[in-house]
């Protein structure tokens, strides 16, 4: 099975690697890809070593899988290239999101939106990711009339330039800003960039991407979206109202039960999920889980995942992996 990575220099792309490298990804050819500024640089991947070529070099090679981490305009350009040649596309950025014949995958909620026949998969954004996930087991039980979601977002998630900027600031030097404000010692409500209705684009996408992956547009939600001055991954403080009563311990064990969540909560001694502790692992992270106070049938959330793992690298090899096992003659 040949592989491309689009990207393979990046956070994400080398995040992408790391991951592949961890579930033992076998491959009979990786092809990673990146912009001129990288050609001829090597990568290593599984003890062997690869010489960084260009998306035309990458098409001829006719590759089974294609990920693609290097922004929406060389996705819309290139991706189709790939897909009309007989490889699936699995796509970081959010160019297909929203396209109507475009599956919007999270492993652990929408697998079989993917079929043999589907050719472009689209991962959706970081931050809906980790939310989805651990909604979809309650939407299920209890179904969500309402969400209001806040994050509180790491640099990374910007990339290499945001974290530079970061610890520049730390150290009192000069640097290029890719943030309209210092990010060291401070935060920011402010994501992406502003759209008519006051809200940010990385807002909008939430309540969109949302909708489709749990194929319900009548849940309201609502989002606010904060950077703050952390490298570890995304953190959410989420409130829900439900059309039925719960109990605590049915929240917990449908969390415990679901895959890919881990709960950490126990504020007596401390214990709740943090940056800290879910950088660079795979699962997303949930604590401080309490009843709402102001409505009957409501729920308080903290959610925390690494933003370059499952919320992009991880959530797209998975995909691969889906498609290896299902699609792919071996």
């Amino acid at each position: 099975m040949k592989l491309a990575l689009i990207g393979a220099t990046g956070l994400v792309g080398r995040e992408i690697i790391k991951v592949m490298e961890e579930f033992s990804f076998q491959l009979k050819e990786f092809i990673p890809v990146a912009s001129e500024y990288s050609f001829g640089k090597s990568i290593y991947f599984q003890n062997s070593e690869y010489s960084v070529t260009n998306i035309e070099n990458a098409l001829q090679k006719k590759p089974d899988i294609v990920i693609y981490s290097a922004g929406s305009e060389i996705s819309l350009k290139t991706a189709k290239l790939f897909a009309h040649d007989g490889a699936f596309v699995i796509d970081n950025s959010s160019a297909w999101r929203m396209f109507e014949d475009v599956p919007l995958v999270v492993p652990e909620v929408n697998l079989n939106a993917i079929t043999s026949k589907t050719r472009i998969i689209a991962n959706p954004n970081c931050s809906t990711i980790q939310l989805v996930v651990v909604l979809n087991p309650l939407h299920q039980k209890f179904r969500m009339k309402k969400v209001v979601v806040s994050t509180y977002q790491s640099v990374t998630g910007t990339g290499a330039a945001a974290v530079s900027q970061l610890f520049a600031e730390r150290r009192g030097e000069d640097v290029r800003k890719v943030y309209p404000h210092q990010i060291d010692l401070n935060c920011f409500p402010h994501g992406g960039s502003f759209v008519e209705n006051g809200h940010t684009t990385e807002e909008m996408k939430l309540i969109h991407e949302t909708h489709k992956i749990l194929n319900d547009s009548k849940i309201d939600i609502e989002a606010t979206v904060v950077r703050i001055p952390v490298t570890g991954g995304h953190s959410e403080s989420v409130y829900i109202e439900f059309e039925q009563g719960f109990s605590i311990e049915e929240v917990y064990e449908l969390l415990n039960n679901a895959n890919g969540i881990v709960v950490m909560d126990n504020p007596s001694e401390n214990v709740y999920p943090m940056p800290l502790i879910a950088q660079g692992k795979n699962e997303i992270f949930v604590g401080r889980i309490r009843k709402g106070l102001s409505a009957n049938h409501s729920l308080q959330l903290w959610i925390v995942a690494d933003n370059l793992r499952k919320g992009a690298a991880t959530n797209a090899v998975q995909i691969a992996q889906h498609i290896c096992n299902n699609f792919l003659i071996r």
